[in-house]
């Protein structure tokens, strides 16, 4: 902002026609920031399928690896957005007629323009990068399914007589129509009685346990089919029962766990990112202060 005089008029401003951000300077910080971070995160992904190992006991724990990404995407961040930071400032023509507070503040100002620009382009390759990923996933996932409908419909067409009994009612049909003599029934037709067990089996994992009537009858299946006691085969199903349970608990941790890393991963992201900023806003002041050093320097010289 200039002042203009004239004579004994009162002095009056003059609003400056450039623009007090220059968007070539940070378009080419968040250039290089985005660059740098790309390489750096390729070479973090070699160095993380070094600690991976498709044979037992050669790979480092999953604590290990996250802990270790995490630390590399910190680094990833903030290496490249001192280097964008300071390119930006670095680049920039000098202000002149310009308080040194101002000239700061846009420092400042383009270093976290730059960033921003920068987190953008990272985020949309990282994002068309996992969707592509995500896509195959899903596919995989849809024939994975498809193949289980088809194969759980062959197998409820095989186990009922008709073959149009509903699979939600399946179980209790069952329960209506459990024959007193279950060693004969189990002798006579082995795959009736597989497929009643699955169905059992199946409804105490939607409903969280087997009721103690259907534990007495699986037990009655298991003697009629092995020839051991009641006791002998009592022992059985609740063994198998229990490891059905163990499965479940440790299923339930995994997720449990798997939970806790994300929002790990995503409040130490989002520190970072902040870190980021403040990183890339410092070193776009620091270069640009260097920049109008050296040349008041030249200036002096001359």
């Amino acid at each position: 902002m200039a002042i203009s005089t004239t004579g004994s008029a009162v002095a009056t401003p003059v609003e400056s026609s450039r623009s007090a951000i220059s968007w070539g300077p940070i378009i080419g910080g968040a250039v290089a920031a985005t660059g740098i971070s790309l390489i750096l995160i390729l070479f973090g992904s070699g160095l993380g399928l070094t600690m991976v190992s498709p044979w037992s006991g050669e790979s480092s724990s999953a604590a290990t690896i996250g802990i270790t990404a995490a630390i590399w995407l910190v680094v990833v961040q903030w290496l490249s957005a001192a280097l964008g930071g300071y390119l930006t400032g670095r680049l920039r023509t000098k202000w002149a007629a310009v308080h040194t507070d101002e000239v700061f503040f846009r420092d400042t100002a383009h270093g976290f323009v730059s960033w921003a620009v920068a987190t953008v382009f990272v985020a949309g390759f990282l994002a068309s990068s996992l969707g592509s990923l995500a896509s195959g996933g899903a596919q995989a996932l849809g024939t994975a399914a498809a193949t289980a409908g088809v194969a759980g419909s062959a197998a409820a067409a095989s186990s009922t007589d008709s073959g149009s009994a509903n699979a939600a009612t399946s179980y209790f049909t069952d329960a209506l129509l459990r024959p007193q003599q279950v060693q004969a029934q189990a002798r006579n037709d082995d795959g009736a009685a597989t497929a009643e067990v699955s169905r059992i089996l199946l409804n105490g994992a939607v409903q969280g346990g087997v009721p103690e009537n259907d534990k007495a009858y699986l037990a009655a299946i298991v003697s009629a089919r092995t020839g051991l006691s009641p006791q002998e085969s009592r022992a059985r199903v609740d063994a198998v029962l229990k490891r059905i349970d163990d499965a479940k608990v440790a299923a339930q941790e995994a997720t449990d766990k798997a939970r806790k890393a994300a929002a790990t991963t995503a409040l130490v992201g989002s520190l970072s990112l902040l870190v980021g900023a403040f990183i890339s806003c410092a070193a776009a002041a620091l270069g640009g202060r260097q920049r109008d050093e050296e040349e008041d320097i030249l200036i002096s010289r001359s």
